[in-house]
């Protein structure tokens, strides 16, 4: 029996929280580029599909970078045209204008730009200093918004919280590049805790930070990964700030092959758990959104690390 059937977990909404939260789901992109097998385009396509199928509304599709730097999303304009009938929104990482080309060759309208709030992890992930990184989206982001009203860009910053090489991220480090991302054109900002190592305080006193920096929070998302199992309580100090936009990874796939110390993102089901019993809505059916996990990690050949997901499957085998 499935657990959700018998009204567990039972809602206790709590003061102070949005009603509804809006999950940027990133398994099929952030959570296979980490994989070390390919997987194949077909099972990326159904693995989308199905996901749409649970009622997540934003779905990271792909990546146009270079196959060189990421081969395992080097198949983005065979996948794109499987999937983009779809009535989802499916965002797509562009590095560079060259990427930004090419996702506008196949109607992509949500396009993505990733940069580092540390010169370490910028030298790591792009090759360059912040600021010439900043310098190199520039032109992505204009043209990108020259499109059209309906196109919209995120901006990723990794290294939010603490770097693998440069130790604890000071906070205005990571406003100044806020600010200038903004500065730039992007309409939503996901603030990355790329290694896991944030705590719930530094996730608030960031927050705040930006708010006074007057940086909107309807701007901002989070993505925490799990390394050290703050993932849950960081997103709830986020959503005390008010932050109504929360990335997660189905069946908790992911990391960063740029920095080895990050595992996995949080897990959507997981997250889905934990709205579901404070009474936020997100829209999501988590019975099929635990299937959809269940198939994905028989086709990668290991369970999957979400807890909920192992609860949930095991309760139904």
């Amino acid at each position: 029996m499935n657990t959700p059937e018998l009204g567990l977990p039972m809602p206790v909404p709590a003061e102070g929280l949005p009603a509804r939260v809006r999950i940027h789901e990133v398994g099929a992109r952030d959570g296979l580029q980490n994989e070390k097998a390919t997987v194949p385009t077909a099972v990326k396509a159904e693995f989308i599909r199905r996901l749409a199928g649970t009622g997540l509304t934003t779905i990271e599709a792909t990546s146009f970078v270079h196959p060189k730097w990421v081969p395992q999303l080097a198949d983005a304009e065979d996948l794109y045209p499987q999937i983009s009938d779809l009535p989802v929104s499916l965002p797509v990482l562009v590095p560079n204008e060259r990427g930004l080309d090419r996702a506008l060759a196949l109607g992509a309208r949500r396009v993505a730009v990733f940069a580092s709030a540390t010169e370490s992890f910028a030298k790591a992930n792009l090759n360059r200093t912040v600021d010439e990184s900043l310098a190199m989206f520039e032109p992505v982001v204009s043209r990108a918004k020259g499109e059209g009203d309906d196109v919209r860009v995120r901006g990723y910053l990794s290294m939010c919280f603490g770097d693998p090489w440069e130790g604890p991220v000071p906070v205005p480090q990571v406003v100044r590049v806020c600010r200038a991302l903004l500065d730039l054109g992007c309409d939503e900002l996901s603030l990355g805790d790329t290694i896991g190592v944030a705590t719930p305080g530094q996730v608030t006193a960031l927050l705040a930070a930006l708010t006074g920096a007057g940086v909107p929070v309807s701007a901002l998302g989070v993505h925490f990964h799990d390394t050290y199992g703050q993932a849950l309580a960081n997103t709830l100090a986020a959503l005390q700030q008010g932050v109504s936009t929360v990335d997660a990874s189905a069946g908790g796939l992911g990391g960063c092959p740029f920095a080895k110390s990050a595992t996995g993102n949080l897990a959507t089901e997981d997250l889905v758990w934990m709205l579901r019993g404070l009474g936020i809505d997100t829209g999501v059916d988590l019975g099929r959104l635990v299937a959809t996990s269940v198939w994905m990690a028989a086709h990668l050949g290991r369970p999957s690390p979400s807890r909920t997901v192992r609860a949930l499957s095991h309760q139904e085998s």
